[in-house]
């Protein structure tokens, strides 16, 4: 009787001191969360403290300057658009198409064990390594030049192991019910992809790409790397527009700036005046980069919505 009293004091015991360190590492989690998003916040309020005032529609309409009250960030919002657009354009489609290949089409041998493994280990190479690549295949190779289309490319293999990846899982959520119904009402392999499996796993699809096309906006080093202007103060070319009139795919070779090249020129002037245009634009960058975000999480509710299994 004795031994057994023992036994269950010290199991108590072992118990209490588990539980003890459970609610040591819990308050060490909150406080380290507590920590990021304080530093996070601190963050944000004082780049909006120093931007806001100096967001205007002058500021979005104007070009850089070398007098900072009079500088703004067109050519920079109208190339960041651009970009995305070549990015979009490439790395959507080729994305999920690959996806829907190896999730659904590939036969499962070392082959396609090879390229998953790589498809995920280049979804965490340093975005410079990209760059490098590009400037050797697009710029000079291809000769793209330092264009938008180089630029458009070089983002888009930065996003595509995240689109796939993404596209992916959110194939392999869809349940194995759903594919067996659609094969037994007769319906070949591709009908199964094209009317269940993508429609259905639509929102973890758009999801990876949103949130793929947020993290490209903001990148800086692939851009730079392969010839990105700092100060550009003139347009792409509009199609059929001047004299003589610019081609269909003109704008695709035009030099160009995104908004993160001209954040960065301005942070590297000491005038407080660019310091507060940096702050600006900045501020700009991320209510977009959030916005995608907010966007990503609100299609995925509605689409998730609108789903009967």
């Amino acid at each position: 009787m004795t031994s057994k009293t023992e036994k269950s004091d010290a199991l108590r015991l072992i118990i209490k001191k588990h539980k003890r360190w459970d609610l040591i590492f819990g308050l060490i989690g909150v406080a380290a969360i507590l920590l990021a998003n304080l530093t996070l916040v601190a963050l944000f309020a004082k780049m909006f403290i120093e931007g806001a005032p100096r967001i205007s529609a002058e500021f979005f309409t104007n070009f850089p300057s070398r007098r900072a009250g009079e500088a703004g960030i067109l050519s920079a919002w109208v190339g960041s658009f651009f970009v995305m657009l070549v990015t979009g354009l490439f790395a959507i489609p080729v994305g999920i198409a690959s996806a829907i290949y190896l999730e659904e089409y590939a036969r499962k041998n070392w082959f396609t064990d090879v390229i998953e493994i790589n498809i995920s280990n280049l979804a965490g190479v340093p975005s410079i390594v990209y760059g490098l690549l590009a400037l050797g295949l697009f710029v000079y190779t291809f000769g793209f030049g330092q264009s938008i289309l180089s630029a458009g490319l070089t983002l888009a293999l930065l996003i595509l192991p995240i689109v796939i990846v993404t596209t992916r899982e959110a194939l392999r959520s869809i349940p194995l019910m759903v594919r067996e119904g659609a094969y037994a009402c007769g319906a070949t392999k591709w009908q199964v992809v094209s009317d269940h499996l993508v429609p259905y796993s639509m929102p973890g699809i758009l999801t990876g790409v949103i949130i793929g096309l947020s993290r490209a906006i903001g990148e800086t080093a692939p851009i730079i790397t392969i010839g990105a202007l700092t100060f550009i103060a003139f347009l792409p070319p509009i199609p059929f527009a001047g004299d003589p009139p610019a081609g269909l795919f003109d704008w695709l070779f035009s030099p160009f700036t995104v908004m993160p090249i001209q954040i960065f020129n301005w942070t590297s002037r000491p005038d407080p005046a660019f310091q507060a245009n940096a702050a600006a634009a900045s501020l700009v960058l991320v209510l977009l980069t959030l916005s995608m975000n907010g966007l990503a999480i609100w299609l995925r509710y509605r689409l998730r919505k609108n789903i009967k299994w």
